[in-house]
């Protein structure tokens, strides 16, 4: 087994969870509920670790990180929210008070075979299994039991993209609304969104459920209720994520139209996906003309739309070394500062032209601040030019995020 990425590339803390910043591909952060349903627990003092927490809150994050890069290694380390260690000693003592890794840190993930979903951590260092008894951790049994046998809470994102590491492409609910198909090469809109649920009172298994408020069964068909067909445990495979149902097949992409539903028993590649943080996505209109701005007419950025369609929703994507945004069409080009201070959707890569500052201005929209160091206006023509020194009404711009149910202010604030 082996990874889901609770962080996947960066982000935000806050209501928002907008970005994310520089975290590790392929690590989780995960709760371990043991067979008594409590949390396994760092405590903020002393070190201590328990097995007796009531819910997921900080003392019971764990980020798992792979030991290898080895898609068929299950080998992991657990830290906790003290950037400490989980590990056995040479007594068989749990202990978790080092910042560094050491032989007796890494352990091995196993999945149950009572179809229960349930993990089975092994010391590799000892050869015993991390247990629970009472609220006492131990790592003495040889083979798992009941109290060795681990529930998985998957600490990700609400809403997350699913991108499928064999296929190389995102899922998205079909046109007929009923299915979900892998075979977007960028995950737009809120139909790229899925909430993956922890069912605690089902046995700690999972549900997919999508922007229409339907759940995905293991025969690919979307339900209005969730039913024992919905329900998936996790596995871990090398930092990526294998869904498994009730039969003990895992889900894929399957056919022309790559739709997800479960058939093969074994996980390759095709078995396999990366849960990642969604990328903001928005619409703006001009506070001058309040027109959308708009990509309708070619390359050159306008203002002169009244609805919103792929040619008016834009991508922003956080540059972290500069602290600005790039601007991305969904025909895959960027928003780029051109010779005499004209915006265009021209660049098919990423530029020093094409990086952005967003000057948040507290009324519900924002001004975009070029490479030139101007400001965007809105000529009377619409389109957009950066020859500004200063901000006035024709340099904003009113923000509405079309993929998350958020303030735009979320997103500058926190930056």
């Amino acid at each position: 087994m082996n990874g889901l990425n609770g962080h996947s590339n960066g982000e935000v803390n806050g209501a928002g969870d907008i970005i994310t910043q520089n975290q590790q591909k392929g690590w989780w952060t995960i709760g371990l509920i043991n067979s008594r349903y409590r949390y396994l627990t760092a405590e903020t003092f002393g070190f201590k670790i328990n097995a007796n927490g009531t819910s997921l809150k900080k003392k019971q994050i764990w980020t798992l990180e792979p030991a290898s890069g080895n898609a068929n290694d299950s080998m992991i380390y657990l830290r906790s929210h003290l950037d400490k260690y989980l590990a056995v000693d040479s007594f068989g003592n749990v202990t978790c008070e080092s910042e560094e890794k050491e032989p007796g840190s890494k352990f091995q993930i196993s999945v149950s075979e009572d179809n229960s979903g349930r993990w089975a951590l092994k010391n590799v260092e000892r050869g015993y299994f991390l247990g629970s008894s009472s609220d006492k951790l131990c790592c003495t049994a040889k083979v798992p039991g009941d109290a060795e046998l681990w529930h998985v809470h998957l600490a990700a994102r609400p809403q997350v993209n699913l991108r499928s590491i064999g296929r190389k492409r995102f899922a998205h609910l079909s046109e007929s609304l009923d299915e979900i198909h892998v075979d977007a090469n960028v995950p737009w809109g809120e139909d790229t969104l899925f909430t993956l649920e922890f069912r605690a009172d089902e046995g700690g298994k999972y549900a997919l459920h999508t922007c229409n408020n339907k759940y995905l069964s293991a025969g690919g068909k979307l339900l209005d209720t969730c039913t024992e067909v919905c329900l998936f445990s996790a596995e871990y495979h090398a930092g990526a994520l294998a869904l498994r149902d009730g039969s003990g097949a895992y889900l894929a992409p399957i056919g022309s139209k790559a739709v997800l539903k479960t058939r093969s028993t074994a996980v390759t590649r095709d078995e396999l996906f990366s849960l990642e943080d969604s990328l903001p996505q928005a619409a703006f209109v001009a506070a001058l003309n309040e027109k959308y701005v708009s990509v309708k007419q070619g390359v050159d950025v306008t203002a002169n739309q009244d609805e919103i369609s792929s040619h008016e929703t834009f991508q922003l994507e956080f540059d972290w070394a500069t602290r600005r945004w790039y601007i991305r069409t969904m025909q895959d080009r960027y928003w780029t500062l051109e010779t005499g201070g004209g915006i265009q959707a021209s660049g098919d890569n990423k530029s020093s032209n094409a990086l952005f500052e967003l000057d948040w201005q507290g009324d519900g929209a924002v001004a975009f601040r070029a490479n030139n160091g101007k400001y965007l206006m809105t000529k009377r023509s619409g389109h957009l030019y950066a020859n500004a020194d200063t901000i006035d009404d024709n340099c904003k711009y009113y923000f509405y995020l079309i993929n998350r149910s958020v303030k735009c202010s979320t997103i500058v604030k926190q930056i």
